[in-house]
């Protein structure tokens, strides 16, 4: 199966939740996709965030994760994921929010550069605990992804309305018109 890093993919409004959003259907384990689990798709990963991430401004050209530190970086993905997604869902964090502040330390340790991906990631991660409105932080209904919503009035329902939005919409329409012709 052909796998391309597009604009969708970056559909989290940072570069932490990008990297978080890298298993399609976490929770579903007969279906979930680990998309670093490639290779070449983790280090597709710094090029494709240089285009799309909301957060590109924020840093200059990223470096693809060194071999040797990608259990870390792998560690740090699952902890931004564990407590961002316990965060939105109301529940408590404050376990999860150590575990992640150790994860970032465990990467700010080890980065080779100030060009790494896992170094811009968890500098991310750590703009996002800081951040002051963390209602913004929603996760979608449709694929279950982190995302930021940076609509005026918090209103956005979906990490992509293109994608997501349209399949709820879909789904919903070709329900209702089942309804309608069942006897």
């Amino acid at each position: 199966m052909t796998f391309a890093w597009t604009p969708h993919r970056f559909a989290g409004g940072a570069l932490a939740l990008d990297v978080a959003n890298s298993v399609v259907r976490r929770f579903d384990p007969t279906r979930s996709i680990d998309r670093f689990a490639v290779v070449e798709q983790i280090d597709d990963f710094p090029r494709a965030a240089q285009e799309f991430c909301a957060e590109r401004a924020l840093f200059g050209p990223l470096l693809p994760v060194q071999e040797k530190t990608r259990p870390a970086f792998i560690a740090l993905r699952e902890a931004i994921d564990r407590h961002f997604r316990n965060r939105v869902l109301g529940h408590e964090a404050r376990l999860e929010l150590a575990d992640l502040l150790e994860k970032v330390a465990g990467i700010l340790r080890q980065a080779p550069s100030a060009d790494d991906l896992g170094l811009a990631t968890a500098h991310s991660a750590l703009r996002l605990i800081a951040m002051p409105e963390e209602k913004r932080m929603k996760i979608c209904p449709n694929c279950g992804w982190l995302f930021l919503d940076r609509s005026k009035n918090r209103s956005r329902a979906w990490c992509d309305m293109t994608v997501c939005g349209n399949r709820a919409k879909a789904s919903r329409h070709y329900h209702r018109k089942r309804q309608e012709i069942a006897p």
